[in-house]
């Protein structure tokens, strides 16, 4: 059997996106069990406030400004997260950008925009970051995706074409990091309640929301919590050494329905 070296005690983690949504539920859950986080958005304030209230708890946690497409602030993060709390062993790779807009709707500046940021932006943070993982033979990276993958959805044709490219990105990741040491896994969120899309303009949510319904994508009512996003992503990285969670799908459960009322039965003679 192969013998694998335990987890330090000590395991810093960076979170992108982790101004809200997502990105803080997972920053507070791995905060809780110990780890320090740095957390990492464009609205370094929200992350602040976030760090604060972690530290307020007893925890360890920083915010850095981070812009997933600014080749330069990626690296300025990445520096920054290893001098605020140490050598980095858990990456959480969750900021995305989405636009609404169908395929012939949609500008090739505005859709190469969220190329960037999903998918481009992704690797410039994995290079920055990941390097030092591989050489202590040791870590997890875990990359926030989508159920778009599986079920793609019209009037997101920037974001379903990216979450495709970032998951076949791991995928070629996962296999050649294979006897490294260092772990990659895709958590594939469905609908959750988070920020994301809420600075869409009320009346273009309705149009996108109204053609999801004609392809069956609204089948009930139900949205997850981010805080049980979270909770999957924290199981992942926490699982021994020699264990590895290579996808993981979730879905928001349905709101439970009332028992129907049973027709009385004749007994058997």
């Amino acid at each position: 059997m192969p013998r694998f070296a335990p987890w330090p005690e000590r395991r810093p983690a960076v979170v992108t996106g982790a101004s809200s949504g997502i990105g803080r539920a997972v920053a507070e859950a791995l905060a809780a069990l110990g780890h320090p986080v740095v957390l990492g958005a464009r609205r370094v304030d929200a992350c602040e406030e976030a760090a604060a209230a972690i530290r307020s708890s007893g925890g360890e946690a920083a915010a850095v400004h981070l812009d997933l497409a600014d080749p330069t602030s990626v690296e300025r993060f990445a520096a920054a997260a290893v001098e605020s709390l140490g050598e980095v062993e858990i990456i959480v790779s969750n900021a995305a950008q989405n636009r609404a807009g169908a395929v012939l709707d949609t500008a090739p500046v505005a859709f190469e925009g969220v190329l960037d940021v999903n998918v481009s932006g992704t690797h410039r943070l994995v290079r920055s970051l990941l390097p030092d993982l591989v050489a202590r033979r040791r870590g997890d990276v875990v990359f926030v995706t989508s159920d778009v993958v599986e079920r793609p959805r019209p009037t997101m044709a920037a974001y379903v074409a990216s979450k495709w490219g970032l998951e076949g990105y791991v995928r070629a990741l996962q296999m050649e990091l294979e006897g490294t040491g260092v772990r990659a896994t895709i958590v594939r969120p469905g609908p959750t309640l988070t920020g994301m899309g809420m600075d869409w303009d009320p009346d273009v949510t309705a149009q996108v929301i109204d053609r999801w319904a004609l392809w069956g994508f609204a089948r009930h009512s139900g949205f997850m919590r981010p805080a049980g996003v979270a909770q999957a992503i924290v199981a992942a990285v926490s699982l021994p050494r020699g264990t590895h969670a290579t996808v993981i799908e979730l879905q928001p459960e349905a709101p439970v329905l009332p028992v129907p009322d049973q027709p009385d039965r004749e007994e058997d003679p």
